[in-house]
């Protein structure tokens, strides 16, 4: 006999014994019971808010964050004049703009107040700095309120009427090695649609708002309520929770339920509940506190628009009308109970032994079998988190592998496998572009007596030094590499072979003249080569190759362009 046919046939014996009193005590216990199944309503509710919300929060707090802790970032918020690491930087932050749910970024510099912001439409592309914060601007001091107070992590919901946008700003800190804050970073989540996702569910009885640490309100249905930029303002003029209450007590009671859950900061998924009144109607509010945004959820709940008393008079009938509709009406209980969650168990159970994370709807009864259901959901969550990270740095390190693989160690140029592929992957565009491109080849003068007077360790300072300065004369997006000793190797592209020539003089004359300034004077030898449609990698170096000997071999410390035709031209 299975357990379902021996619950039923003892709940029957039951029934017929308890059938008479339950229809005594309806009127008596029919309220407490509307009250009881409404605070389990209210935790559930409270805590499925909450984790919408986190879950719609947490994925662009951690990119926010990452982008916060970019070397490239904080390199240039030290030297925001730098042209190059600004160019490095907006690279950066379009790279983080297509991973933000929004697609859309902001960067804030601390030492010049230059605010740069591209949107989802990428209407600011190429114009990213859009305008300067200002301490004097009340529209920017929030900027400044949040650098005085040190918070690394920050949530703001702010109109920008520079910008004429209203979103919920995730707002991090960018700090240097030292711990210094040289700016802030960013994304925003439309509020409109933010609201619509998460606070206007549109489901009758049920209302939804979340409030700031100080029981500010910064996300409702009702715009008029919300209070923007609540950082600058100072306490007494915020719009915060108790405004929603007539009652002082009701007033009262919400904000003693934010204190206590302050106190208890979250711990075990903490939730407060109590009966209030809303606009003359009782309602159930339900309260959390989300220690990870720092937000206080609330829930109203109408119980008499969720469970009117007319929905409990068919019970009535049934009782009085026949045990059998009573029997099924009890197995319902049972099977929602207790044999529809250990069957959703099993399943789950089965899908996680297959290495599934996307488990099924797990009822959680308010028994033992309800809370062993959610220790597995904390264990089953618990290992895909787990899974995750360990994914996570395997591919993290397979990148860092795969990018030293193609640098070289000394210089932090490409080395000759990066110099391969780049300049293979270049006449594969030459020829489908039918365009051409520019290959210099260079070879530091009298490098081995260097290195027998001075040593090697000065022979390797030379060659770092001249790795910068052949950096410094280039353009952005052509691709150094050093080929192996003292050869480099530059791919040039776009070019033309009058840009090929004046890059190669100015490459020489560069170096000759920041050597000199060291006090160690270095010279180079530049052999250059316009590579054509159709040519191969091995034409390209051996046309190269011999523009170098031909320099070397005329004296050194010069260039020598090889042409298609085989000439050689050496400009003064």
């Amino acid at each position: 006999m299975s357990l379902k046919t021996r619950i039923l046939g003892l709940a029957a014996l039951l029934i017929i014994a308890a059938g008479t009193a339950s229809w005594l005590a309806y009127r008596a216990l029919s309220e407490d019971i509307i009250e009881r199944w409404g605070q389990q309503v209210a935790e559930i509710q409270v805590r499925y808010d909450s984790a919408r919300l986190l879950q719609s929060l947490e994925r662009e707090i951690g990119l926010a964050r990452q982008m916060a802790r970019s070397s490239t970032l904080i390199q240039w918020a030290q030297s925001p004049e730098d042209p190059a690491l600004e160019n490095q930087a907006i690279r950066q932050m379009e790279s983080f703009r297509s991973n933000f749910r929004d697609n859309s970024y902001f960067v804030a510099l601390r030492s010049n107040g230059h605010y740069y912001y591209n949107n989802a439409s990428n209407d600011y592309a190429g114009d990213q700095f859009r305008y300067v914060l200002s301490p004097d601007k009340p529209d920017d001091a929030w900027f400044f309120q949040l650098i005085e107070e040190g918070r690394d992590f920050h949530l703001n919901v702010n109109p920008d009427t520079e910008l004429g946008v209203t979103k919920l700003w995730i707002d991090v800190l960018m700090r240097d090695a030292d711990n210094n804050i040289v700016g802030m970073v960013g994304t925003g989540l439309n509020l409109d649609d933010f609201l619509q996702d998460i606070v206007d569910i549109g489901q009758d009885g049920i209302t939804t708002l979340f409030v700031d640490y100080n029981g500010a309100i910064q996300l409702y249905r009702d715009r008029n309520y919300i209070d923007f930029a609540t950082i600058i303002k100072p306490e007494g003029q915020k719009n915060t929770v108790d405004l929603l209450f007539d009652d002082p007590q009701d007033k009262q009671q919400i904000l003693g339920m934010l204190q206590m859950l302050k106190q208890r900061n979250g711990e075990d998924g903490a939730v407060e509940s109590g009966f209030v009144s809303v606009d003359g109607r009782k309602h159930l509010a339900g309260v959390a506190f989300l220690p990870a945004i720092g937000w206080f959820e609330i829930t109203l709940l109408d119980l008499n628009t969720l469970i009117p008393r007319s929905y409990l008079w068919p019970l009535v009938a049934v009782f009085l009308v026949s045990l059998l509709v009573t029997l099924v009406l009890f197995h319902q209980i049972i099977q929602s109970r207790i044999l529809r969650p250990v069957i959703s168990l099993e399943e789950a159970v089965h899908r996680l032994r297959d290495g599934r994370f996307d488990l099924p709807y797990l009822p959680k009864p308010d028994n033992e079998i309800g809370r062993l259901v959610d220790h597995f959901e904390k264990m089953s969550h618990s290992l895909q988190d787990t899974t995750r990270e360990l994914e996570q740095k395997v591919a993290h390190r397979t990148e860092e592998l795969q990018r030293l693989a193609r640098v070289d160690a000394l210089t932090g140029l490409k080395n000759r496998r990066g110099l391969d592929e780049v300049m293979n992957e270049e006449i594969q565009r030459a020829e489908r572009e039918q365009k051409g491109f520019g290959l210099l080849w260079l070879d530091i003068d009298y490098f081995k007596a260097i290195n027998d007077s001075q040593g090697h360790q000065a022979g390797d300072e030379i060659l770092c030094r001249v790795a910068l300065w052949l950096k410094a004369a280039i353009r952005p997006y052509d691709h150094p590499g050093r080929w192996g000793g003292d050869e480099f190797v530059v791919l040039l592209s776009p070019c033309d072979a009058a840009t090929l020539e004046q890059i190669a003089c100015r490459i020489r004359a560069s170096v000759e003249q920041e050597s000199q300034r060291t006090g160690t004077s270095v010279t180079i030898s530049v052999g250059g080569y316009f590579c054509r449609p159709g040519e191969d990698l091995d034409a390209l170096l051996r046309n190269a190759d011999q523009a170098l000997y031909e320099a070397k071999r005329n004296g050194r410390n010069r260039v020598c362009i090889r042409t298609a035709a085989g000439e050689a031209i050496h400009p003064a």
